[in-house]
């Protein structure tokens, strides 16, 4: 008997080859789905900086015209209203399509492991994880392993993005409290206690959401425990 025909033995009757292709198509077809995914987030984020960037130069065309007056305070509020709200739905799709990556690098990782179940020899040559658990997204995200999760998380798109958001709610704040009468200093402050706060609270949120998504996932091929 062939090794191809023990494979298919094995594997319920079907060829080792007709198997590889099949794993082919749907790792193509998964790669297909995150550079889709990817592309579209990049071109949200861009349509956001560039509706914010025409919004406050308005604002500021505004704010010459009419001498910077209470008027101008109040339209600024209401613009900043805009670009917070656009900012916000923003930052949730980035935050949907960071978990929509990790789920199609995920299904990579498993297909990857049955490459390995049919040609165990080819393991040595992925520099991408078949382990299909959080040790195996780590080493398939950086393959040389040296950088640290903090590295990762601050250089990426939802921090960017939660970062421009939490400074537009800070702006907004001072604003709002600048529109009600109070002096520039408290309006700093509550500027900075506000943009600080939303910053905080979206980084816990998203800490909590990436631990539920490991919590309530079973991996097929975890990394054993020598890291093999």
């Amino acid at each position: 008997m062939s090794i191809e025909d023990g494979a298919s033995h094995q594997h319920g009757g079907v060829p080792a080859s007709v198997r590889a292709q099949l794993l082919a198509t749907e790792h193509w077809g998964l790669l297909a789905s995150r550079s889709t995914a990817q592309a579209e987030v990049l071109t949200r984020i861009s349509m956001f900086l560039t509706f914010t960037s025409a919004s406050v130069v308005s604002v500021a065309l505004v704010g010459q015209a009419t001498g910077f007056s209470d008027a101008f305070v109040l339209l600024a509020v209401v613009v900043l209203f805009i670009d917070a709200a656009v900012g916000l739905l923003t930052q949730l799709r980035v935050n949907n399509v960071a978990h929509e990556d990790l789920m199609y690098v995920t299904a990579m990782k498993r297909l990857r492991a049955a490459y390995v179940d049919l040609d165990p020899g080819v393991a040595p040559y992925l520099m991408a994880s078949h382990h299909d658990d959080e040790a195996g997204s780590v080493q398939t995200y950086y393959f040389f392993g040296n950088r640290g999760s903090f590295s990762h998380v601050a250089g990426s798109s939802m921090i960017f993005m939660t970062t421009a958001n939490a400074a537009l709610i800070a702006i907004l704040a001072g604003l709002l409290v600048t529109l009600a009468g109070a002096g520039t200093a408290p309006a700093a402050v509550t500027g900075a206690v506000c943009g600080a706060a939303f910053l905080a609270a979206s980084a816990v949120r998203g800490y909590r959401s990436y631990r539920d998504v490991w919590r309530r996932f079973t991996p097929l091929s975890p990394t054993p425990p020598s890291g093999d």
